[in-house]
């Protein structure tokens, strides 16, 4: 390297010797100034790779923050990218300085394979067999059947509870059949091309996958372990507690038919129910078990599967799609039973949705079904019921498998079950929770010879609470007192509700009245009504989604979605139990909620009073952050691990002793020490870099005004001065830079009043971050806290600064050929906390924007960029981003204060105005 520099410095002197030969440079001149050139392209590519790395790191810190769902294939994705980028920074450095640091690559090596080992696909081991009886399974066996299997197996085996007689496809034979002729290998080579994030895409890939799963045969030993089940079912039943009749199916007398059931591992677990995302086919006859079997595992890749698993932070890998088999019930009335509120843990009731016929009107949200509230004091009591119109019910269909049918007249308004039946399944709920220890959420059914029969048993999440308005009361979950849902605005009530709600003596305009709340808290936002598929598509962030029966099919909206409103559905409800996992407020039964709600614009849902306001009511929002639903996911957790051997930022002092590769920890580490090397190397900064001997010239020129020298050092790849400049300074006089001057001029257009004054908090909180952070300390010895540094050329201009509490990097090339211009501007960091930071890097991004830049702000991060403008509109926007770097500084200190703020962003926009207009 030394050699380099000497050689470099020759070709410096030369510069500043008359030139031989009538002016015209030598050979080996024109040989340096090549090496230069070559030398400073290096270091563009540095810093490309590097800019490539921080927009990395951002989206890494974004991401686990839960601003938006991601899953493996973003892990991995987002780690490999990253070790990518940082190979090239090890490799650009080493490129410029002559390999002078070698251990580099080898320190780069070991934070790869670490990360490698993080973000592995986890194989899930073989072995076991490939069906089993559910009279063989337990909670022991639920990574083998699932959960939603294994209960029913504990359920009989432990407590002698009636469920009915059936099998368990298991995750081995699962695995079977997707390892059979490459389907897993081509599932996950679609699943990584797609971009997960996108509705439309996941519509497709969905498509895609489970037509290939429908296409693919069953495999000879699978279809037959199967077969052999199915027809086992036909023989005498092995235990009375497991159908009463051999042959035939349990509680009918009608010929053995199936109910088809995931029962993925993971499901129905406390953290990530799954409910309703996967599918269930009711009444299937024994020849069809087959393709309904690759059916239900096709059902994995469903939209609502791939969406929730997303949200939810759930690998595809750790999902193997148990399927069960069981005999179909012909249920005279089923639903589901909470063994507490699910709005409220701490009360004291069983809750009981109930509807005639088959249960499947509770769990899809079709109709609104009869409530019981059951209170657990001994003896147990019929606390409140909630008896709805229910014009249908679902029965069983030999050709159609299951269809609706309307309702006698005289059982429309009936109770679908009575009190000594409620009082049963409230018993039954509350052994459950003793049993299993915890809240259970319980599905059954009743034979017509009354047989009391449990389909499903699932630990019972509870919904999020937001604190309430002083005053105001949690409902009961399904009850809704005596007033009528869906009143129009005329007859809309304020005060005093029935049921336990008190709202006080007036409030805000009503749209809608009554309903059931199914999920608790109030939201606000957009109303967009959804009916169809494609109306998925154009759901905006934070809208309310608006539905006519809350089927679980709308699942997807909901990790976006500020409120639900719908027109049919129960607390019991499949998109209910989702809403309340995801923390969205949901309020249910309010007819014609569709046709008055389709054009009333922005509304404010509040489901603890179940009313819709028109307009933003704040009063009635909680302001406490959205829940992050992937903390403490498996991809959450992968990306966490990963992170910290990406992120941590370990080396903070470049004068240090331990600024050195062996103490690199983490990519951000390596980043950091090659930026700050390169520098040295390139710009020949410190005094042992970039010297060939006393006396001898550095590379980088310090710049001089007005006959004062400034932090500011500059490198001339191409005609960035007017002349050849002896010695180490140069005069803004002698700057030919286009772009670099652009620049300037926008620096210095209006000189900085100092920083804003802040109020008492936002001082505390830039002396908090200073305290805890003391690379954000602006006396702190580093290189680039003292020093900014310019790259120029005639055409071109990459600056390097650090202006007091936060970093910047401006590139812009500005020619006479508009396809060839650019601007990009990278901006992160500040004194203040992580949510002022924030407001100030948004607030920037807007103002750029405003001008016609793109503007990517992840936390406290800026990337911006803007290309393919004439020359003179390239150097107006430079001058404004100069203006910019200097009058933003600090201002995250006074970034929540709008009495300060205020003002300071009108002045902002006065002056842009007047030095750097852009028409």
């Amino acid at each position: 390297m030394g050699g380099f520099f000497h050689t470099l410095g020759a070709l410096f002197r030369r510069q500043d010797a008359p030139a031989q030969d009538g002016g015209v440079p030598d050979a080996e001149t024109e040989r340096l100034r090549a090496l230069y050139r070559e030398r400073c392209s290096r270091f563009r590519l540095l810093l490309s790779a590097n800019k490539s790395a921080l927009e990395i790191m951002a989206d890494m810190e974004e991401a686990l923050r839960g601003v938006r769902p991601f899953g493996m294939t973003y892990v991995r994705g987002a780690c490999t990218r990253a070790c990518a980028s940082v190979f090239q920074i090890v490799r650009h450095l080493n490129a410029l300085s002559d390999d002078r640091w070698p251990e580099l690559e080898t320190k780069f090596n070991e934070i790869r394979a670490a990360i490698e080992a993080v973000v592995a696909p986890h194989v899930r081991a073989g072995g076991g067999p490939l069906v089993l009886p559910i009279a063989e399974t337990g909670v022991d066996m639920a990574d083998q059947t699932g959960g939603k299997m294994a209960n029913l197996g504990e359920i009989r085996r432990r407590l002698g509870i009636t469920v009915p007689d059936g099998f368990v496809v298991t995750a081995t034979g699962y695995q079977r059949f997707m390892e059979a002729g490459g389907l897993q290998e081509e599932i996950d080579r679609r699943v990584q091309a797609a971009d997960a994030t996108r509705l439309d895409e996941v519509f497709a890939l969905s498509a895609s996958i489970q037509q290939l799963i429908l296409a693919a045969p069953v495999p000879d030993d699978l279809a037959g372990a199967i077969t052999a089940q199915v027809e086992r079912l036909a023989g005498p039943p092995q235990d009375a507690r497991m159908g009463p009749h051999p042959g035939i199916n349990a509680c009918s007398g009608a010929e053995v038919r199936f109910a088809v059931r995931s029962s993925a591992v993971g499901e129905d677990s406390l953290d990530a129910s799954f409910a309703g995302q996967y599918r269930s086919e009711l009444n299937v006859p024994p020849e069809d078990v087959l393709d309904t079997f690759k059916d239900i595992v096709a059902s994995k890749y469903g939209v609502t599967a791939m969406t929730y698993r997303l949200a939810r932070g759930i690998p595809d890998e750790d999902v193997p799609m148990c399927v069960g088999c069981l005999v179909m019930v012909d249920a005279v009335a089923g639903g589901v039973a909470y063994s507490r509120n699910p709005l409220d843990l701490r009360d004291n009731t069983v809750v009981i949705n109930a509807v005639p016929g088959l249960p499947k009107a509770v769990v899809d949200g079709s109709f609104s079904p009869d409530v019981f509230v059951v209170s657990r004091e001994v003896p147990m009591q019929v606390a409140q019921r909630q008896i709805a119109a229910k014009p249908q019910r679902f029965v069983r269909d030999p050709i159609e498998g299951v269809r609706l049918e309307d309702m006698p007249s005289d059982m429309v308004d009936a109770p679908c079950i009575d009190d000594a039946r409620a009082l049963e399944i409230a018993s039954l709920a509350a052994g459950f929770e003793v049993f299993y220890g915890e809240p259970q959420d319980i599905e059954w059914a009743v034979c017509p010879e009354g047989v009391l029969t449990i389909l499903q048993s699932r630990p019972l999440r509870e919904a999020r609470h937001d604190e309430l308005p002083e005053g105001e009361c949690a409902p009961v979950a399904g009850a809704n007192g005596a007033d009528a849902a869906g009143a129009d605005v005329a007859a809309a009530e304020t005060g005093p509700l029935p049921g336990g709600y008190n709202c006080g003596e007036s409030g805000p305009p009503v749209l809608l009245l009554g309903g059931t709340p199914v999920s608790p808290g109030a939201g606000a936002g957009l109303a967009h009504v959804v009916r169809k598929d494609m109306d998925l598509l154009s759901f905006p962030d934070g809208g309310v989604l608006v539905i006519e029966r809350a089927l679980p099919r709308w699942a997807p909206l909901l990790s976006r979605a500020s409120a639900v409103v719908a027109e049919a559905g129960g607390a019991a409800g499949h998109l209910a139990s989702v809403a309340r996992e995801y923390g969205v407020p949901a309020l249910f039964g309010l007819p014609r909620a569709a046709e008055l709600l389709e054009h009333a614009g922005i509304v404010t849902v509040d489901a603890d009073n179940r009313r819709v306001h028109p307009g933003r009511i704040e009063d009635l929002l909680g302001h406490a952050p959205r829940r992050n639903l992937m903390e403490g996911s498996p991809v959450h957790t992968a990306l966490a691990e990963a992170a910290r051997l990406v992120l941590p930022l370990n080396l903070l002092d470049p004068e240090s002793p331990r600024f050195a590769p062996a103490h690199c920890r983490t990519l951000h580490d390596i980043t950091r020490f090659c930026h700050e090397k390169s520098v040295e190397v390139l710009f020949g900064v410190s005094d042992h870099m970039g010297a060939t001997g006393p006396g001898t010239q550095r590379l980088g020129k310090q710049l001089r005004v007005n006959g004062t020298r400034l932090q500011y050092w500059l490198l001339d790849i191409d005609g960035g001065f007017r002349k050849p400049v002896p010695g180490p300074v140069v005069d803004l006089a002698d700057i030919a830079s286009a772009p670099m001057l652009a620049l300037w001029d926008g620096m210095t257009a209006v000189p900085w009043a100092g920083p804003p004054a802040t109020d008492a908090r936002g001082f505390l909180s830039v002396m908090m971050e200073s305290t805890v952070n003391p690379d954000l300390e602006p006396t702190a010895a580093t290189t680039l806290a003292n020093r900014n540094f310019l790259m120029i050329s005639r055409d071109y201009c990459n600056l390097q600064a650090r202006f007091g509490y936060h970093f910047c990097t401006v590139e812009a090339m500005a020619t006479d050929n508009p396809h060839e211009n650019y601007v990009t501007f990278q901006f992160k960091g500040g004194a203040a906390s992580a949510d002022r930071r924030t407001l100030r890097a948004r607030f920037v991004g807007e103002v750029l924007e405003a001008r016609g830049f793109r503007a990517d702000v992840k936390d406290d991060a800026l990337f911006a960029s803007l290309e393919g403008l004439p020359k003179d509109r390239i150097l107006t926007l430079v001058r404004g981003v100069g203006y910019l770097l200097i009058h933003t500084r600090q201002i995250d200190m006074v970034a929540h204060n709008e009495r300060v703020f205020g003002p300071i962003r009108d002045r902002i926009a006065a002056d842009l105005a007047r030095i750097a207009p852009v028409t």
